[in-house]
């Protein structure tokens, strides 16, 4: 009877500690670096799930944050049981939030990864219009690097060649790994290059 309830009791702590040792992350986030709106947001934590509350998250991130400069190097900041790290483009802030347990240097590399994909997607143009002009490929860059809140890849280069359909090492996707519209763009494209020539 005692050893059943002490393996019982251990039981939540091992759960703990395998919860720990994937790295989760909870929202990615762009916001504007002028009045706190959104420009793009993706959560994946349950208590961050209402409309709401990711509402009132953001505008208290953005009040926390208003003001710091983070153009070259990420800053960290603790905002209601969760860790934010933060970096500046022009007229947008980007955000990743983890647990108050996740490792920084880990949300770090996730907030490197998206800046750095979108910066040579977007050609270093990092400001709200542009990303609104291609939300497309600020979604398509979310889904290439965490899905879940699992971390899917930390490589911005592997990212923006998936991305723009480049394949992971930068060469061409084979016809038979794209999807039906990737196909159809590949077509159109490939026609409009046979027309210019």
């Amino acid at each position: 009877q005692q050893l059943s309830s002490a393996a019982h009791a251990a039981r939540p702590r091992q759960q703990r500690v395998g919860a720990m040792a994937t790295p989760r992350i909870k929202g990615l986030l762009i916001l504007d670096s002028n009045d706190g709106s959104r420009v793009h947001a993706k959560y994946f934590a349950k208590e961050l799930r209402d409309a709401q509350v990711q509402l009132a998250f953001e505008r208290n991130l953005f009040t926390k944050t208003r003001g710091q400069s983070a153009r070259s190097d990420a800053e960290i900041v603790m905002l209601e049981n969760t860790v934010c790290v933060f970096r500046s483009g022009i007229d947008v802030t980007f955000y990743v939030v983890g647990a108050l347990e996740e490792n920084e240097l880990v949300l770090v590399s996730v907030l490197d990864a998206m800046y750095e994909a979108l910066n040579g997607i977007l050609r270093s143009h990092l400001e709200k219009r542009t990303l609104l002009d291609n939300l497309d490929l600020v979604l398509l860059t979310a889904d290439e690097l965490v899905d879940g809140g699992l971390i899917l890849e930390s490589d911005p280069m592997a990212i923006a060649n998936r991305v723009l359909m480049k394949g992971a090492t930068g060469t061409e996707v084979p016809m038979n790994e794209l999807t039906i519209s990737q196909a159809w763009q590949s077509a159109r494209e490939q026609l409009a290059k046979s027309f210019r020539n």
